[in-house]
């Protein structure tokens, strides 16, 4: 989920290539799919990090929407998606916190086969829609808030996936909650990236536009 490199004229031409509209509805499904997949599997297995993954998944599927939408106007509408998304992914990140310590106060471990099948089901998801993604990953912020998003997520899923393994060595819920922490560390860092460069580009616009 976050930041830019190209000119305006390569990027509004990027933005609206055929290849980057489908690559963006194939993410849009599977994260919408894996929401699911997660939010049942981290209830079954009582599992704060795949419940926290769960909830990326959401709202990566409302971010990929959104990119959908603004993904043929001007650089301007781009940016203030951007811009959205970024906040989206800082307020995820507050969350999972505040879910993390919720959780860490009740000290039940999750379980652990049904993490780590889960978490390497979604580490399947991400890596496909990170690979959609890869040839995008340098355009404005819009852009590049998707791809950040998918490789971010992808991380996450191998996390998880050795937070698994930590549990079922430990038989504490550490691991899971350490993993966590983690997750919403990536998602607030990413969320400040995207903020950063898109309120950039709407000051860069804001220049242009304006008077000399």
């Amino acid at each position: 989920m976050s930041a830019c490199c190209s000119g305006e004229c390569s990027s509004a031409k990027a933005a609206v290539h055929p290849r980057f509209r489908r690559a963006l509805w194939a993410a849009l499904v599977i994260n919408a799919v894996m929401f699911l997949v997660e939010i049942v599997g981290g209830l079954r297995a009582g599992s704060v990090s795949l419940l926290a993954d769960a909830v990326d998944f959401a709202g990566d599927a409302a971010n990929y929407g959104l990119s959908l939408a603004v993904l043929s106007m001007g650089v301007l509408w781009r940016a203030r998606a951007a811009l959205i998304k970024g906040l989206s992914m800082g307020a995820y990140g507050f969350f999972v916190l505040g879910k993390t310590g919720w959780a860490a106060m009740s000290g039940i471990p999750p379980e652990p086969v049904t993490m780590g099948a889960i978490a390497l089901l979604a580490l399947i998801a991400n890596v496909s829609v990170a690979v959609l993604l890869y040839a995008f990953r340098e355009g404005d912020a819009n852009m590049r808030s998707v791809w950040l998003c998918s490789r971010n997520d992808a991380i996450v899923n191998v996390a998880v996936g050795l937070a698994a393994l930590g549990v079922l060595g430990t038989g504490t819920a550490w691991p899971d909650l350490l993993v966590a922490v983690v997750i919403a560390a990536l998602a607030l860092s990413a969320g400040w990236s995207v903020v950063r460069q898109a309120r950039g580009e709407i000051a860069a616009h804001a220049a242009a536009v304006s008077p000399t």
